[in-house]
């Protein structure tokens, strides 16, 4: 059941995302579209108060659970980015908005990005991170926490693939060529 309503509130994600844009685009209600957008953390709790349940029921704890949690951080560090992306893109798309700024390509601009970009799957990761391990501590000594314990690792192992990008962007900053433009271009020309 858990892994189902994952799924279901990532659908109800975009479906919000959807709606939300076309209120505030093609309806030109804006606050009501934000409304909608402010939706989305609903979400979230929902998720976790099912797989509370679930658990205080007497579930053993498999990687259903630990996929909630996942989804959970995930959703709370990377979906207000991942929201004013599409925005930008859709308002640009089809409603005359100005082009999406695109990343810097060289130097410090670009290893502060990556940095910033790491950030935000950090934040993820703890996150994640925080309620695996809450879930373990609900659980206590005498459950089977191995694969939440799994997911612990798999989470330590996001922290590490970020920091390692962003520092070597930081560390090997890749130099613009030769009469090169190095400021943020629009993403569509």
């Amino acid at each position: 059941m858990i892994a189902i309503l994952v799924v279901l509130c990532e659908v109800a994600f975009w479906v919000l995302l959807a709606a939300g844009l076309a209120l505030r685009y093609v309806a030109r209600k804006p606050k009501l579209g934000a409304a909608v957008l402010l939706c989305e953390p609903l979400l979230e709790v929902v998720l976790l108060a099912v797989t509370v349940i679930d658990l205080r029921n007497g579930a053993e704890p498999d990687w259903k659970h630990g996929l909630a949690a996942v989804y959970i951080g995930f959703t709370v560090g990377l979906g207000h980015h991942t929201i004013k992306w599409v925005d930008a893109r859709v308002a640009h798309r089809w409603f005359g908005g100005p082009p999406p700024v695109r990343p810097p390509k060289y130097g410090t601009a670009r290893a502060l990005h990556e940095w910033r970009t790491a950030a935000r799957w950090i934040i993820a990761a703890v996150v994640a991170l925080g309620l695996l391990q809450a879930a373990i501590w609900y659980v206590g000594p005498g459950g089977e926490i191995t694969s939440l314990q799994g997911w612990q690792q798999t989470m330590g192992l996001v922290i590490g693939i970020n920091l390692i990008i962003a520092g070597s962007y930081t560390v090997f900053p890749k130099q613009a060529p030769k009469g090169a433009v190095t400021d943020r271009e629009p993403a569509d020309r």
